[in-house]
């Protein structure tokens, strides 16, 4: 069976996971478009970012999280996952994906700007 995904303005949504794959408390490293992007599932809410630190570029996916705050490995800055305008780390942000379970399967929108839009829906 083939699934299609259409956003509004490009073709800019990627299955990335099947939603089994990530029980709470674990993560995912996928590869999307050229981009390493590790997705954590915190609490049954599934977060996406870039797996890069925006202060040095070093791998966030084995950074410790505690509660919603992830720490990266490197030089412990902190990042709240579940907090779209955090400032825990000034003006250093995270690279962030919207993300959607749809029939089981997680889809990535790899444009944060653009809108969702699936067929039949």
């Amino acid at each position: 069976m083939t699934c299609e995904f259409h956003s509004a303005g490009s073709s800019n949504l990627v299955p990335v996971a099947l939603a089994t794959e990530l029980s709470p408390g674990q993560r995912k490293l996928v590869f999307v478009g050229g981009k390493s992007v590790v997705l954590f599932n915190v609490g049954g809410t599934i977060h996406a970012i870039e797996n890069s630190c925006p202060h040095n570029g070093a791998s966030l996916a084995s950074g410790c999280i505690d509660g919603t705050v992830l720490r990266c490995p490197a030089h412990g800055l902190r990042f709240d996952l579940a907090k779209y305008d955090d400032d825990t780390a000034g003006a250093l942000r995270l690279q962030r994906f919207p993300v959607r379970e749809v029939g089981g399967v997680l889809i990535l929108q790899t444009d944060p700007d653009d809108q969702w839009s699936m067929p039949g829906r």
